[in-house]
């Protein structure tokens, strides 16, 4: 295998050009093709998918502008609750966290749960008990502190709502696919979930099958959206069962979850994926969906609007 491959997002949904400054464009921009070309450098170095799915979620883990990580959103009670999930495609292995605090890097506890223990998903107070055995790097309330994402909690609070974001309905999560050298998979999604989100309400983004899924066999996947309508549909695992059960090629099956199973229920979001043999799909049902690709042979591409 010659070839590597690999694609990030970093929301959808109704991203509307009319609220979106020129500057703050460029940042997203800018943000979307540093994450994917770190992810990009591990591979041409030959480091595995897995290794370039971390690090570039880490960064955009780091980056205020997505609802992950550093920039995640409020839930009812002012508090940051992460979520997070990996897995590998070699073996199926996967590690995911859920309702976890004070964690700069989601990815990398999720990705512990996999290798260092013999569990899939880790929730609340467990998942931080396990963290200080692994040496996370944690960080105080403060850092989580994004003003525009407290606005946007007191907004919905008055509103009496549990939103997505930000006010234009973007589905703030961010992910990444990637195929290796070795022609391993790897697939990883995170996120700080949804807007006065009440009662530790979880989403698809830690649910391996629903947000997340990695198989050799077929492709990588991750998805971003409103969580519920892609856990009903398992929208992760559905592409790659299209794929392996009715021999589906990646773009087919992308299009047939995406714009058919999910908007007939009325999901909207989207996904990216990658196959085995590197083809990438970007698809989404809604106005836009923060994404960028890089590979061997690939012209970068990074993207917001259709």
């Amino acid at each position: 295998m010659s070839k590597y491959a690999i694609a990030i997002h970093g929301g959808a949904g109704t991203i509307l050009k009319s609220s979106m400054t020129l500057s703050k464009e460029a940042a997203y921009n800018r943000s979307l093709t540093e994450a994917v070309t770190e992810g990009e450098e591990i591979l041409k170095r030959g480091g595995s998918s897995l290794d370039a799915v971390e690090a570039a979620i880490r960064s955009l883990e780091d980056n205020d502008l997505f609802n992950a990580g550093k920039g995640s959103v409020f839930t009812n009670t002012g508090r940051n609750e992460l979520d997070a999930s990996i897995m590998s495609g070699l073996d199926l292995s996967a590690g995911a966290v859920a309702g976890v605090t004070n964690i700069r890097n989601p990815i990398t506890l999720a990705r512990s749960v996999m290798e260092k223990s013999e569990h899939v998903l880790l929730t609340g107070k467990g998942a931080i008990d396990f963290a200080k055995t692994t040496n996370q790097k944690f960080e105080n309330d403060g850092y989580f502190f994004v003003q525009d994402r407290f606005d946007q909690l007191e907004e919905a609070r008055n509103a009496g709502l549990v939103q997505l974001d930000h006010s234009d309905h973007k589905f703030g999560t961010v992910g990444a696919v990637a195929l290796d050298l070795d022609g391993n998979l790897a697939a990883g999604t995170s996120t700080g979930g949804m807007t006065n989100k009440k009662f530790g309400r979880v989403g698809d983004s830690p649910i391996i099958g629903a947000g997340t899924y990695a198989n050799n066999n077929t492709c990588a996947v991750s998805c971003t959206g409103h969580g519920e309508f892609f856990m009903k549909t398992v929208a992760a695992y559905d592409v790659s069962c299209l794929m392996e059960y009715k021999g589906l090629s990646l773009k087919e099956a992308c299009k047939l979850v995406v714009k058919e199973k999910l908007v007939k229920i009325g999901g909207e979001g989207g996904l990216i994926a990658i196959d085995a043999k590197g083809n990438i799909e970007l698809v989404f049902n809604s106005a836009g969906m923060y994404r960028a690709k890089a590979g061997k042979g690939k012209k970068l591409f990074v993207g917001i609007y259709k």
